[in-house]
């Protein structure tokens, strides 16, 4: 599953789709509550959205308002917020596609005992036509507004290369690239509990471990009656199986060097890194040197002309005719047309489905046969393929991520207030306006004057 069905699924309440599908059949005659944007909210729709937020209280174990008017303006909140991010949707016209939709409606199947969307869909239109379909369209719905937040949101976080250079230097960056410290351990106690003596005794140890890596000789040296030094060559081991308190210190030495001494509640620690290095999975990675030509329809093109152009195209590169020169006067590709149609090296992944198929099944040094892709019809040729080590690109996006995940939610609650806030609201029933509610409640509690 992709991490936006992850983030998905994570945050939306589908267990309440076929319980709230009822009210899309509410009738019209139902009264308005409220206005959003172009939108209605009807009073049967809040009713539902009443129970639905009893039915998610009660299964998160949290308390559940006695006042039904403290329930039904909470609920009315959150249908404004959720019309307000569908009304960007429209405006934007963002809508999943069909096999995205698919995944989700599957997964959604699949968390109630069914594997199949044709048996889901018999069984739930067995307890009420129609119903299949409208689960569908909120799932359908919630897919949209996951991925307008993805977009209004990425485009908020700022992550600067500086910003992963030093994430990358602390434990859990380290910890999440799989980085490896070869550690030694050296533990200095007393059993008497005396703290001044394991200090002095640990600064001693400290200065040995700069000189030797003589771990078994250093305890021996250093070892009393009452101090007890206890130390350990530990391998290499991820930051992640190491407690956050030594990770720490480990993760901002150099090779060869030690860490201060550590003070802990069982005496004090020293670390001594002897060696760091990458976790010893690589992303290797199949590349290809790709150039094309790509032919746009246009207002003076239509799309049987532009079929044309590039079946003529195509019969030139068969005679014999230079691609670079063809693809850098007739390509409708800017960025490449310049360089005779020169892509670069590719990674998989980077391309839409219809060129990539294509680059992948075309041989090396041949030219493809014209192929449509949303952006037009394109002729291809594969120069040369390799296969790329690209961990430390690998490990930089997963900082990246990382870091953009750490940002999402705080971001997305500033987010949802400004949109609250700029969208046209008109609340009819004045009990259910909040700010109005309380400021008559304030008005009625101040005391009047003489």
């Amino acid at each position: 599953m992709n991490q936006q069905l992850k983030r998905f699924f994570k945050a939306t309440t589908l267990a309440l789709f076929i319980s709230s599908s009822v009210s899309v059949f509410a009738a019209t005659s139902d009264e308005v509550v409220a206005v959003v944007g172009d939108s209605v909210i009807l009073r049967s729709d809040l009713k539902q959205a009443t129970a639905d937020l009893t039915r998610q209280l009660q299964a998160r174990k949290q308390p559940v308002p006695a006042s039904n008017l403290l329930l039904e303006q909470q609920a009315l909140s959150n249908i404004i917020t959720h019309q307000a991010q569908l009304e960007l949707v429209k405006k934007y016209n963002i809508q999943p596609s069909d096999s995205e939709l698919d995944a989700a409606v599957l997964q959604y199947a699949s968390q109630q005992g069914i594997k199949s969307l044709d048996a889901f869909q018999a069984q739930v239109d067995a307890q009420y036509p129609g119903t299949y379909q409208v689960i569908r369209a909120r799932i359908g719905q919630e897919l949209a507004i996951t991925t307008l937040r993805q977009q209004q949101i990425m485009s908020r976080i700022r992550i600067s290369d500086q910003d992963i250079d030093n994430f990358l230097k602390t434990p859990q960056g380290q910890a999440a690239i799989g980085s490896q410290a070869h550690l030694i351990h050296i533990r200095i106690s007393a059993v008497d509990k005396n703290q001044d003596a394991v200090n002095q005794v640990a600064a001693q140890v400290r200065e040995a471990l700069t000189q030797s890596d003589d771990v078994a000789s250093i305890s021996r040296r250093f070892s009393t009656d009452n101090i007890k030094v206890e130390g350990a060559d530990m391998g290499y081991r991820s930051l992640a199986e190491i407690p956050t308190e030594l990770a720490a210190r480990a993760a901002v030495i150099q090779p060869g060097k030690t860490t201060e001494v550590i003070p802990a509640a069982d005496g004090a620690h020293i670390l001594k890194l002897l060696d760091r290095k990458a976790s010893d999975q690589k992303m290797i990675v199949d590349q290809y040197h790709v150039r094309h030509i790509l032919v746009q329809p246009s207002e003076i093109l239509n799309a049987e002309q532009t079929k044309e152009k590039v079946d003529n195209l195509y019969n030139r590169l068969q005679k014999g005719e230079n691609f670079a020169v063809l693809a850098s006067a007739f390509s409708n590709d800017p960025g490449s047309a310049s360089d005779g149609g020169d892509l670069g090296w590719v990674n998989l992944g980077t391309m839409v489905p219809q060129f990539e198929e294509q680059m992948k099944s075309t041989p090396v040094g041949q030219i493809s046969k014209p192929f449509q892709s949303p952006f037009g019809w394109h002729i291809l040729q594969v120069t040369e393929t390799r296969k790329q080590d690209m961990t430390k690109e690998y490990q930089r996006r997963l900082a990246r991520q990382y870091l953009g995940e750490q940002q999402f939610d705080a971001e997305l609650d500033s987010w949802m207030r400004e949109l609250r806030a700029n969208t046209y609201v008109e609340i009819k029933d004045p009990t259910l306006d909040r700010k109005k509610s309380q400021a008559a409640a304030a008005t009625t509690a101040a005391p009047s004057t003489p």
